[in-house]
């Protein structure tokens, strides 16, 4: 539990726990269920959430993620779940209900490319990026109650190298990388059209390979989580893109950074 005070006393475990390592963890927008994506057969394992924490595992889907998932991730409107996997397709997506889950929805007809690490739908729900190990490292399609639309253009700048993390800001005008190698972050533009012209790196860059990053809920900063210290990097969000860094914690974390969280309010 979370209140003002900070952490409540410990959930009971789930009664059928995930199998193997944990790798990403997900509420539904309604706070109803709650999914983990995992290493081990089924790789992706979810439950009904409520005030007395886990319930009765939801059945595994009819068809399975093909291997060691990375991530999970659901539509804002909660009738969706993607999880992004190590083998191909990469990305596996299904209906949600109060059910759990549905029919597989089709692969996109043309793949992303190597290890899926994470998978995130746009503000509005109409559009789902996932960021992978290899060339072009992010792709995005269109997202509909069909399933996935047509591969968009790859951006005409590509990340450098593998991509840990893909974000959307809040209104759905940016999309932010995570990666491997300098820069360590790239983001674009992003409208209807797909990727725009990528924005200017930062004056300052993260110290090392780029392993999360988030947008504040009002879309007016953007923070990086990657190796090496200070660990934590933040800069300042507008339409131009990143502003100037803003000083580093004065208490820093205490080892390689792997993902950021800003407070929902």
């Amino acid at each position: 539990p979370w209140s003002a005070s900070g952490f409540g006393t410990k959930f009971a475990n789930p009664a059928t726990l995930p199998v193997g390592n944990s790798n990403g963890v997900a509420f539904n927008p309604s706070g109803d269920a709650i999914a983990v994506s995992h290493s081990s057969s089924p790789f992706v394992t979810a439950y009904p959430w409520s005030a007395s924490g886990f319930g009765t595992k939801f059945a595994n889907p009819a068809t399975l993620p093909t291997g060691f998932s990375r991530g999970v991730s659901f539509s804002p409107s909660g009738d969706v779940i993607a999880v992004v996997h190590d083998t191909s397709p990469s990305v596996s997506a299904y209906p949600w209900s109060t059910s759990g889950f549905g029919v597989k929805f089709a692969n996109p007809a043309t793949l992303p490319s190597g290890i899926g690490f994470n998978v995130a739908f746009s503000p509005s729900g109409d559009a789902i990026a996932v960021a992978t190990g290899s060339n072009p490292f992010v792709s995005a399609y269109p997202w509909s109650a069909s399933g996935f639309g047509v591969k968009f253009a790859n951006p005409a700048t590509l990340p450098p190298f593998e991509s840990y993390v893909v974000a959307f800001s809040p209104s759905g005008d940016a999309i932010a990388v995570a990666h491997l190698l300098s820069p360590n972050i790239t983001a674009y533009p992003w409208s209807a059209s797909g990727f725009g012209v990528k924005f200017a790196n930062p004056a300052i860059l993260p110290s090392s390979h780029g392993r999360g990053v988030s947008f504040s809920p009002s879309g007016d900063a953007i923070a990086v989580a990657h190796q090496s210290s200070p660990n934590i990097t933040a800069y300042p969000w507008s339409a131009s893109g990143f502003g100037v860094k803003f000083a580093n914690p004065a208490t820093l974390p205490t080892g390689d950074g792997y993902s950021v969280a800003f407070t929902e309010r």
